[in-house]
């Protein structure tokens, strides 16, 4: 009979769990995201969550159900309103964009005596006049050349709603099985690389607290100051305008963008007065509250530093996406916790002199 060493039978299972874990991240690739938009959902709606759980008493798979059925209601209802809204508009902004370029306004001073931009606007404008109609079939033609573009998004958009419902699906286990899941992944954690363990995990919840709380409450705010101003300025599309705005506002410094180019559309429309009225209204004010509202909101929710959140959030897009929006800041607000638990054990095991 042969004899295993007491190395080999360390060896074989550690073998076999590498493999296996090689294996199983393969086959989860494709799920990573959603399971990142499924946690990250779980953690910041937990207390309605538990609020629900014990209304239900010991029914975990009720408690679960309900409180997924309350997050669908949450990110469905605003989703076909504005589907519903943008079809409405969209109607609206091309008959505007119709009539726009069949009798273009007078191009304002301040536009025409601008050197190069100033001749090539009275030129288009030139043109736009002489032949309106060819303008019209030009614009139809690109529509038509990029019909297989504007299939690619639908098809994008159909993914993105299967993942949504798929975060959905993973999102009832979470809620379900999520106080299992935490004790557990505590206890690997605690067992692998000790108390510090709990630290890190702190850190992680409360960098995710302090994002979606300095990140996504900031651009909801400044997405409703926008769009009020869009709506004493006139522009036709308001409640549009200011959902792209707060969109724009979740990359950090993308405002201006938009409220820029709110403001640069009225002045090709000869609404000069307006046009100024927006940019004021979005340099002093919209943007200004993300320089207020973002710092608050983490300061009072994490004590990790902002400059940190926004490389976090800066680097995790351009890495990982729209959910690098969390996850960046998660890594960097581990490796922080990390850096300062080292720092702290070298300052306690300094001799003294």
């Amino acid at each position: 009979m042969q004899v295993v060493s007491p190395l080999g039978r360390r060896l074989a299972p550690l073998l076999a769990l590498s493999g296996l874990s090689v294996v199983a991240a393969f086959v989860l690739a494709p799920f990573l995201t959603p399971l990142a938009w499924a946690g990250i959902l779980a953690y910041t709606s937990w207390p309605v969550a538990q609020w629900i759980r014990l209304r239900c008493g010991a029914r975990e798979t009720l408690a679960a159900s309900l409180s997924t059925l309350l997050a669908a209601l949450m990110l469905f209802a605003p989703l076909l309103w504005l589907a519903w809204l943008a079809q409405q508009e969209m109607g609206a902004f091309y008959r505007g964009l119709q009539a726009l370029l069949l009798a273009p306004p007078a191009l304002p001073d301040s536009l025409a005596n601008l050197p190069w931009l100033g001749d090539w606007l009275v030129e288009q404008r030139a043109l736009l006049i002489s032949d309106p109609q060819g303008v019209m079939d030009a614009v139809k033609a690109w529509i038509v050349a990029h019909a297989g573009d504007a299939a690619a998004i639908v098809g994008g958009a159909g993914r993105n709603l299967a993942k949504l419902v798929l975060v959905l699906i993973i999102l009832f286990f979470f809620y379900r099985d999520g106080v299992r899941i935490l004790a557990e992944l505590r206890h690997v954690l605690a067992r692998f690389i000790g108390e510090s363990a709990h630290d890190y995990l702190a850190a992680a919840g409360a960098t995710t607290r302090a994002v979606v709380y300095g990140v996504l409450l900031t651009a909801l705010v400044q997405g409703a100051f926008a769009g009020v101003g869009y709506w004493v300025a006139g522009l036709g599309s308001p409640v549009t305008l200011g959902v792209m705005t707060a969109l724009f506002a979740l990359i950090p410094f993308g405002t201006p963008l938009a409220w820029g180019g709110a403001g640069a559309w009225l002045l090709f429309q000869g609404e000069t007065s307006a046009a100024v009225g927006i940019w004021i209204w979005g340099g002093a004010v919209v943007s200004q509250i993300d320089n207020v509202l973002r710092p608050i909101f983490i300061s009072s929710v994490s004590a990790i530093p902002f400059l940190l959140v926004l490389f976090g959030v800066l680097g995790g897009i351009l890495a990982f996406g729209l959910v690098g929006l969390f996850t960046g800041p998660i890594v960097l607000a581990v490796a922080w916790a990390i850096w300062r638990e080292w720092t702290a054990h070298l300052d306690e095991a300094e001799p003294e002199k």
